[in-house]
């Protein structure tokens, strides 16, 4: 199908929006005519998503208070007076085995990337009409294990099957929702999980010789589809989970 400027005047609020996925995403969107908010924990960085991009303003806020939500709709409310497209994509990892996992941590992980989601979406849900669009940025399939990253890709498990849920419950609204799940993707999620620049050259290592496309995508790659499963045209998609990974799920 002939890909069409169906986003413009479309208004997409954007969780984690000042690095990586989600600033890639925003400069997307924007680029195909939609109007941007990017949320996130510091305005330095969102204002460098913004730069030279006229179609995106920003707010400044931690999605894993529980005020948030409430705050970050009406950042959405002022700025465009309605809410088209949510896109869900804040959230950190903490690497830990069983053992040594901290309590404290772990829910701030929980807080972040599950239940940051899961109120947005119910704050946003009243503004939502049909042909509003829900992305979940995930991560992980549930079929194989993780070492040390069990709590991260439990949370990202549980999106998928809020995807899921909400796909079937918001579906007589005429509301989609999909997830988005990355592979290994070239973000500063790491750095600032602690990993020290030497750590990371060598995970890279490691990581890019199990996925079968034998490289780590760009952050522009993923939000290519963040972008397009949002569109018009993508209209008879909801529910489903697309993996953006290199083959890495299926390699065994």
């Amino acid at each position: 199908m002939e890909q069409t400027n169906t986003l413009h005047g479309r208004t997409v609020l954007i969780t984690g929006g000042g690095t990586g996925i989600g600033r890639a995403a925003a400069r997307q969107f924007a680029a195909a005519g939609a109007e941007v908010l990017v949320v996130g924990r510091t305005a330095e960085r969102l204002a460098e998503t913004a730069k030279e991009a006229p179609g995106i303003r920003t707010f400044v806020a931690d999605v894993a208070d529980p005020d948030a939500p409430v705050g970050i709709v009406a950042a959405a409310l002022d700025a465009f007076g309605r809410i088209d497209i949510l896109v869900n994509n804040a959230a950190i990892t903490r690497p830990a085995l069983l053992g040594e996992i901290d309590r404290q941590v772990a829910g701030e992980q929980i807080a972040t990337n599950l239940l940051a989601p899961m109120f947005l979406a119910q704050h946003a849900l009243p503004h939502l009409e049909t042909g509003g669009v829900i992305v979940n940025v995930t991560s992980n399939p549930p079929h194989y294990g993780w070492p040390r990253n069990s709590v991260y890709g439990a949370t990202k498990v549980a999106l998928d099957f809020l995807t899921h849920t909400w796909a079937v419950e918001l579906a007589q609204r005429g509301v989609r929702v999909v997830s988005v799940a990355p592979g290994v993707t070239s973000t500063p999620v790491m750095s600032h999980a602690g990993f020290s620049d030497e750590q990371l050259v060598e995970l890279g290592k490691e990581l890019r010789a199990r996925i079968p496309l034998g490289r780590i995508a760009q952050p522009e790659e993923i939000a290519w589809w963040i972008v397009n499963v949002t569109r018009p045209e993508a209209g008879y998609l909801t529910g489903t989970v697309v993996r953006v990974d290199g083959g890495l799920s299926v390699s065994g």
